[in-house]
């Protein structure tokens, strides 16, 4: 049964107009100028305050070219995006040093400005710490029979343990397009054959904005795809970060969203999935 109640619905539906919050108070701006051109420089990402101080003295002392101090916000020297990735793995591997960026991954991210560009490449695990914003794939998978697959993260994951997830989702590292990732992760997450993942359908994008602790602030693009899967086919999970797959009706997946089972992302995806394809 996939017909939602009036509260449900209204529930699902409030949580997608809140998907991007302000920052608060106690975080300050990265701001990235441009040294010529028509550009005026732009905000790229957000510090704790708690960060900012330790950047504040450890610079003092060390300096890292490019990187400043200003009373309210840190400053970067925009250059090109090679020596501005430079600049910008020098400052996160002080970060690290320092024990703030924790689950280090030794894969990078780009970071993507309004025009589409690549500005620079850093560690993935240092775009929460900074509050860069990132970008993922995230693929629904169901069935015609009315139900969706969730996949239930591995209890040995850095970020939300054991919280309930999409079929398959990840984050979209430098130089691979949303589409790639998507495939990728359908068989590294739950085995799902490129010849089954090359049916995906795009869903959409969803813009997410939130705080994350402990002092992080989480800043994504998650590229939505839908994807039937066949009746013989059974997720089977590759790459050790899915404990396992359960296929759900929609209800009672807008259930378990509403129970605060799932990763913030995922929860995301999943309602408005729901929303889209349930019964009115």
């Amino acid at each position: 049964m996939n017909a939602l109640t009036p509260s449900t619905r209204a529930a699902l539906e409030e949580m997608l107009q809140n998907t991007a919050r302000s920052v608060p108070s106690e975080y300050v701006p990265i701001f990235l100028a441009i040294p010529s051109g028509n550009q005026a420089g732009q905000t790229v990402g957000h510090l704790h305050l708690d960060f900012f101080t330790f950047l504040k003295q450890s610079l003092t002392t060390s300096p890292i070219a490019g990187v400043h101090i200003e009373p309210h916000r840190v400053l970067l020297d925009g250059s090109r995006p090679a020596l501005l990735s430079q600049t910008m793995r020098a400052l996160a591997d002080r970060m690290r040093q320092r024990g703030f960026i924790p689950g280090w991954r030794n894969e990078e991210f780009a970071f993507i400005d309004a025009q589409g560009h690549a500005l620079f490449q850093v560690e993935r695990a240092a775009f929460r710490t900074f509050g860069f914003k990132s970008m993922a794939s995230h693929i629904n998978g169901f069935t015609e029979h009315g139900q969706i697959w969730l996949g239930r993260r591995s209890e040995n994951k850095q970020i939300d343990p054991g919280k309930l997830d999409n079929l398959s989702a990840g984050g979209i590292s430098a130089d691979e397009t949303p589409w790639v990732c998507a495939s990728r992760e359908l068989w590294e997450e739950a085995g799902v054959p490129k010849a089954i993942a090359s049916e995906i359908q795009p869903a959409g994008r969803i813009e997410m904005r939130r705080p994350t602790p402990p002092l992080g602030f989480h800043a994504e693009s998650l590229f939505v795809y839908d994807l039937v899967l066949p009746s013989n086919l059974l997720p089977t999970n590759r790459d050790g970060e899915v404990a396992g797959f359960i296929a759900v009706s929609y209800a009672e997946a807008a259930a378990r969203i509403l129970a605060d089972e799932f990763t913030a992302d995922a929860a995301l995806v999943t309602a408005d999935f729901i929303l889209r394809r349930s019964i009115i």
